[in-house]
């Protein structure tokens, strides 16, 4: 019998708490200000005073953002409001002595005056709650964070990527005033890329009974074998007594399925636990015809948990879970539910064009819902613990995640890391591999990262025994021998069929594969102004580099002993704009761009990932200034055979080769490319890419026509430019002007310009009207509810071409 874990998800802007339990979203109505890293003076006097939050532990002395007396006049600061999630590092400007990994942005250790940031929040608590246990719950802060609660010291945490609990119960002023204070100092980097800085994720407020389930303390499980008639179900749950004096207790659950269903589970013995002692339960029950979390029907359980006390409920927790069976094979590959399935996946780190890091939950499943478009089943989490919103929406929408820890190592702050991360989501059923490092060059060819990816794994599986572990190497043999699943950053990189004669008994997959993308719509490369073409289009570079998305999946498609590969990346991100240095501020190996927009390399995947028609020809055909030049005209599509006519004239008839891609030369001159598929020796389908004529319309869309009224859920908008024939326009960079009325906002723009560096959102707190320019033809705009009812709408101009608005509704 396997366990098979499915999840644990507390996170969510749901609140899951009940009855005697509260879970509070806490991201309005807070202050900010810049510090600074380099001048305590200029940091408000942090930790200068006579006796310090580190001297005592709430000094009459303190005098800074975390005191209750705090003088906010004293200080030549501005402090302003802001809603969480935030990130203050998207409004900073770009400079080219800047950080090349995070983009150019003017943060880090050359910038002391805007890397560290304070917020502040006012909130009462009622004299009623007087003896309820109080938490804080930080999903994420970037980074060195530094917490407080009316002058009281709470903790620090060095990661920015790490979940925080605090416990604030004998802090807090009942009846009256209270305030939390938060420090972040962005001036050290985590990552190799843009991470942004502040508290880009959820903060919630729980209240509970002093005796209570303990945060992240609900662990499910299953016992299940193929066919999956019956399954065996398994509760484990750590009980917190935070009072001062003994409890005696039971712990009850039940399950309630997909269809409403009730399933019993037997209530525990009387437990007994001393003040300030925690214990933990087991409870089973067999679960006859489960319906399964699977990729294409995620179909997901509620596991509802109750504290009962002299014969009352004082603690409800309600855990969304999912059942599935998951197993990797040495010869064979991936299985889930017993079925054969390759990994189709992509790497993803966490910004977003107007937001940056601070993405708002709804965009998380957006920006899924964006990938699936082209096959893609499978996120890895480069290089970090996820945000837990995200992680949700991979439940829901049915993505396999690999999900990664952000340091490697032994000690007990690695493994206080791996610790959090893993006990935080071992039950989402989205998650199947751990994997506990990316490339650590200094480990991968010695006996160092052997000896540590061995103890990791052991670490791993005492937190979680159901599912592998894994560590993703770039060539280095020895960091993958001990771990569960060998990963693989690159087929360039590892001579992975040496290591598959070597370890014919280890499983593996593709952690990294490069897409060999360039900048969307761009087709000659322009290097100085920070433009490539895709590495895939050019075949007098290194022969290497050519064609690489395809070279990836053919390789891993032919090997059914690999579980499957993850692309270098899903979408665009800001920094490491390798091969490029600024004015590039961006990754350019995004299928999809820094908005989610699809370059051609999205078609490839969608061809031989999905099982919808495809049939995808380029480049486009607004090529001025290259009329007589030569030109590959290339079509990525699933059909039998494809025809090419240019200008009226056949190019000839091919056959498509599996997962490969058709290419004709022709002379470029402006006019008509028309491509016809064929299945079956019968025509399929046909695609046609014209010369247009100048910008003449704008056409819009959005993700959504509705939205909840709740001042956080965003409507995708995107602006796509014609011409007077309705044709869409690929070279048009156009200056749009932005107005929005109603209860909507514009929370941010972008338009996937790898070089993107205007303002990104309003930076005067209203959002009503704004500008954004488009890049070859497309531009995006983020609508945010101001948490009132009606009708919003959004209207977008540019210049003479006639304005359109498109209407959202609030509910």
């Amino acid at each position: 019998m396997k366990r098979i874990a499915f999840p644990l998800l507390l996170l969510s802007l749901t609140a899951f708490c009940l009855s005697a339990s509260e879970r509070t979203l806490f991201n309005d109505g807070w202050m900010f200000a810049f510090g600074n890293a380099s001048d305590p003076a200029k940091d408000f006097g942090c930790g200068t005073e006579y006796f310090n939050y580190l001297t005592k532990a709430n000094s009459i002395h303190n005098e800074g953002p975390y005191s209750p007396k705090f003088d906010q006049g004293k200080w030549d600061a501005e402090w302003k409001p802001v809603t969480l999630p935030h990130d203050w590092v998207v409004d900073l400007p770009f400079a080219p002595e800047a950080s090349h990994s995070h983009g150019y942005k003017t943060v880090g250790y050359k910038y002391p005056e805007t890397s560290v940031g304070w917020y502040r929040k006012t909130f009462e608590v009622p004299a009623e709650d007087f003896g309820k246990h109080f938490t804080l719950q930080f999903d994420g802060i970037f980074r060195d964070a530094r917490i407080w609660v009316n002058g009281f010291y709470l903790g620090s945490e060095p990661s920015g990527y790490a979940t925080q609990v605090y416990d604030i119960s004998e802090y807090l002023n009942y009846g009256g005033e209270n305030v939390v204070a938060v420090r972040a100092d962005a001036t050290l980097e985590e990552g190799w890329f843009y991470e942004g800085a502040g508290i880009y994720r959820n903060v919630w407020l729980d209240k509970s009974d002093p005796l209570h389930v303990a945060p992240f303390g609900t662990f499910v499980y299953a016992d299940m074998d193929y066919p999956y008639d019956e399954i065996t179900v398994n509760v484990e749950t750590t009980v917190d007594n935070k009072g001062n004096a003994p409890a005696e207790f039971k712990v009850r659950n039940h399950l309630v399925g997909p269809d409403g269903k009730k399933t019993e589970m037997p209530e525990s013995d009387v437990m007994k636990l001393s003040g300030k002692e925690s214990g933990t339960s087991k409870a089973t029950v067999a679960l006859a015809d489960p319906a399964l979390w699977d990729i294409e029907s995620p179909a997901m359980y509620e596991v509802v948990t109750e504290i009962v006390k002299d014969g009352k409920v004082v603690d409800t927790k309600v855990t969304k879970t999912g059942f599935r069976d998951i197993k990797f094979d040495a010869d064979k590959g991936f299985f889930l539910n017993g079925r054969n399935v390759k990994i189709k996946g992509v790497n993803m780190h966490q910004d977003h064009a107007g937001v940056g890091a601070a993405i708002p939950d709804a965009m998380q499943a957006y920006r899924l819902k964006e990938l699936k478009k082209y096959g893609v089943n499978g996120y890895r989490s480069s290089h970090n613990p996820m945000s837990p919103a995200m992680l949700e929406a991979c439940d829901t929408l049915g993505i396999l995640v690999l999900e990664e820890n952000r340091l490697t190592g032994v000690n007990d702050y690695h493994i206080g890391q791996l610790k959090r991360m893993i006990e935080r989501d071992r039950n989402h059923p989205s998650v199947v591999v751990w994997s506990v490092g990316n490339e650590e060059w200094g480990t991968e060819w010695n006996d160092y990262g052997s000896r540590i990816s061995e103890s990791m794994r052991e670490y791993c599986h005492r937190l979680d025994p159901t599912r592998p572990m894994s560590m993703a190497t770039s060539g280095g043999p020895t960091v993958v021998v001990p771990v569960d699943v060998a990963g693989y950053n690159y087929v360039l990189q590892n001579p992975i069929e040496e290591h598959r004669k070597n370890y014919p008994d280890r499983k593996a997959l593709g952690t990294e594969e490069t897409t060999g993308c360039g900048a969307r719509g761009v087709y000659y490369d322009d290097h100085a102004n920070g433009f490539m073409k895709a590495i895939n289009r050019s075949p007098s570079g290194p022969d290497s580099l050519y064609n690489a998305i395809e070279r990836g999946w053919k390789f891993y498609d032919e090997r059914p002993w690999l579980g499957g590969l993850f692309y270098w990346t899903g979408f665009d991100y800001r920094g490491e704009s390798n091969p490029m240095v600024y004015p590039a501020t961006n990754s350019q190996f995004g299928v999809l761009d820094y908005c989610g927009f699809p370059k051609d390399e999205a078609f490839y995947l969608k061809s031989w990932w999905t099982d919808e028609p495809v049939l995808h020809i380029f480049p486009h055909w607004n090529l001025a200034g290259h009329e007589g030049e030569e030109v590959d005209v290339w079509a990525y599509s699933n059909m039998d055979e494809v025809e090419l006519f240019v200008n009226g004239k056949s190019q000839g008839r091919q056959a498509m080769p599996k997962n490969g891609h058709l290419s004709w030369k022709t002379i470029y001159q402006p006019g008509k490319v028309k491509a016809v598929g064929y299945k079956n020796g019968k025509k399929a389908m046909e695609t046609v890419v014209e010369t247009t004529g100048m910008p003449a319309k704008i056409e819009l869309t959005t993700d959504r026509n509705a939205i909840m009224a709740d001042g956080r859920d965003v409507a995708v908008a995107t602006v796509k430019v014609l011409d007077k024939k309705g044709r869409f326009v690929p070279d048009a960079n156009v200056e749009l002007i932005l107005n929005a009325a109603g209860p909507v906002k514009i929370l941010g723009v972008g338009n996937g310009d790898p070089t993107f560096k205007a303002v990104e959102r309003p930076v005067d707190g209203v959002g009503k009207t704004f500008t954004v320019r488009t890049f070859n033809g497309l531009a995006q705009v983020l609508l945010q509810s101001e948490g009132n009812q009606g009708v919003g709408t959004l209207t977008v101009s540019s210049g003479s071409i006639p304005s359109n608005s498109i209407s959202i509704n609030a509910d």
